[in-house]
């Protein structure tokens, strides 16, 4: 429904258009612009509709003498418009047109070109061809304009074109070709191809065309023949009388004028001033107008958009308010299953550091007990089967080979025994430490006292002290170290522990991974992390860190 009143309006404009009616057409063409504009279905042809529309309406602007607004109706018209199309085309001749009458002669002929360039049809490519001429003859180039016009002139004979060509397309090119070679001094060749245009104009009943005809020939004749150059002048003038063309009855005026200084013509010069005023305030008034309409469209919309604003704003404050309580309540019941998942979790995963590390600790002594004291047992046995007790000697070796399982099997006690976590916890630390002190083995400890014990918890204490103790096993097992230091850091939020020792070493790669393992399980379970760094007879060194 909308689409067909809007098409309606655009030809009722066109009609309006035809009859010169320009302030009907132009209200018209606005009326179907905004309603082609709120179909929002994106048809293709809607858009060229408008970019068409406002096409037409600066031609009225220009007929109205209102150049800049032309200017930027049409520059608003490319947004609707294929490029390099016939509307690219006929936008870049309307600014050219519009520059020219603005005396901006450079830009003029820069828009025709492009113009000339969209344009697909040769004989459509003459028009803005012609307007270059037009704007050579206003700068005064009139070799420019002559070779230009002559090679227009000659194209009409091609076959491609002659068929399409109208006989007003050759009479425009000719005129103004002999207006050139006029105003260039070549007057015969002037005047026969400005009388040929006229005679041409006449013949076929371009009524319109002959108005330029006669101006051009007035102003040939002014300094030859001041009554024929009045003549013509005069008949330019009634001619754009009947045909309502304010600019030429204008210009056939000013000849009249500059061709007669006597007292009698002072009737020319207040036609002329009448007239001048006439159209100054007409074209003021569309002006006028044409700002009030863009202006009232303009406040129209920004209304519209402010009434959209407030209800789009309405709307979404009660949907934001419903989705943040939605969100609200999912965040909720997510963080209560998150929070119900990780405490879960944790507790599964230490309870299974805890189980790795107690079964790490039973397997390493299990395989102590097998290793280090099964095999002397045996020993201690077969000796006491296959040797006499009665024997002195005999029952000193055999005492001692027992004092010696006795002690393995309290320093494996020791290993594993119930660790002090309470005031005397520095004091169990030195003495576990101690033990692996001896004349070949040097043990420095420092910073130990510097830290506040009472505020680490039992469970990170007893860490501490079994991953040391490993950390000495394996100095002992495998380091053949003669001098190990272990030193006590700590600031507001951890402890650091960093141990080293001047052993053989070994590559990272060939590390012993179960009793390290064993260390990492620990130190994990208390959310601490510890690191290894061994390299080939630079010793070892491990660093600890744990929160408080």
């Amino acid at each position: 429904m909308i689409r067909k009143e809007a098409l309606s309006l655009r030809n009722k404009g066109l009609e309006n258009y035809n009859k010169q009616n320009f302030n009907t057409a132009f209200d018209e063409f606005y009326k179907s612009k905004q309603l082609y504009e709120t179909l929002k279905d994106g048809v293709k042809k809607d858009s060229a509709n408008i970019g068409y529309i406002l096409i037409m309406m600066a031609t009225i602007q220009q007929v109205n003498g209102d150049y800049y607004g032309s200017k930027e109706t049409v520059t608003e018209a490319l947004a609707y418009v294929e490029k390099n199309s016939v509307y690219t085309a006929e936008i870049n001749n309307r600014l050219g047109i519009a520059d020219k009458e603005l005396s901006l002669y450079d830009d003029a002929i820069l828009y025709y070109k492009e113009s000339a360039k969209d344009y697909k049809d040769p004989l459509e490519k003459q028009a803005p061809f012609n307007n270059i001429a037009a704007v050579y003859i206003y700068q005064k180039k009139y070799d420019k304009a002559i070779v230009l016009l002559d090679s227009l002139v000659n194209s009409l004979s091609n076959k491609e074109i002659k068929d399409k060509a109208e006989p007003s397309d050759k009479s425009i090119l000719i005129d103004n070709l002999g207006y050139a070679c006029f105003k260039k001094g070549m007057d015969e060749k002037g005047f026969l191809l400005m009388n040929e245009a006229l005679q041409i104009r006449k013949e076929f009943k371009d009524t319109y065309g002959s108005i330029q005809s006669y101006l051009n020939l007035a102003d040939y004749y002014a300094k030859k023949n001041i009554q024929k150059s009045n003549e013509n002048a005069l008949s330019a003038y009634h001619i754009a009388t009947k045909l309502k063309s304010v600019d030429e009855r204008l210009e056939a005026l000013q000849i009249l004028i500059s061709n007669d200084h006597s007292a009698q013509n002072t009737k020319y010069v207040q036609s002329y001033f009448t007239l001048n005023d006439s159209i100054i305030k007409v074209r003021n008034n569309f002006k006028n107008k044409f700002a009030k309409i863009k202006y009232d469209s303009k406040k129209e919309k920004d209304e519209n958009a402010k009434l959209r604003l407030e209800n789009a704003e309405n709307l979404l404050s009660l949907q934001k308010a419903t989705y943040l309580r939605i969100v609200f309540a999912i965040v909720f019941v997510f963080l209560v299953i998150l929070i119900f998942i990780l405490i879960r979790y944790y507790k599964n995963k230490n309870k299974a550091i805890e189980f790795k590390t107690s079964y790490n600790t039973e397997t390493r002594i299990a395989k102590k007990i097998h290793d280090e004291l099964a095999n002397d047992v045996f020993h201690v046995i077969a000796f006491a089967e296959s040797q006499p007790l009665s024997t002195e000697s005999t029952k000193e070796n055999l005492l001692q080979k027992l004092d010696d399982i006795y002690g393995r099997v309290r320093g494996i006690s020791r290993e594993n025994n119930k660790i002090d976590t309470g005031t005397d916890f520095i004091k169990s630390l030195k003495d576990m430490l101690s033990t692996y002190n001896t004349s070949e083995r040097n043990i420095m400890v420092t910073n130990l006292e510097s830290i506040h014990w009472e505020s680490i918890d039992e469970i990170k204490k007893i860490t501490i002290s079994r991953v040391l103790q490993e950390l000495m096993v394996n100095m002992k097992k495998h380091s053949q170290a003669n001098l190990v230091v272990i030193k006590f850091e700590s600031d507001p939020k951890s402890i650091v522990i960093n141990y080293n020792d001047n052993g053989k070493g070994c590559e990272k790669t060939q590390m012993v991974k179960n009793g390290l393992q064993n260390m990492e399980n620990r130190i994990q379970a208390v959310k601490g992390t510890i690191n290894f760094d061994t390299e080939p007879d630079k010793g070892f060194r491990v660093k600890i860190s744990m929160p408080k």
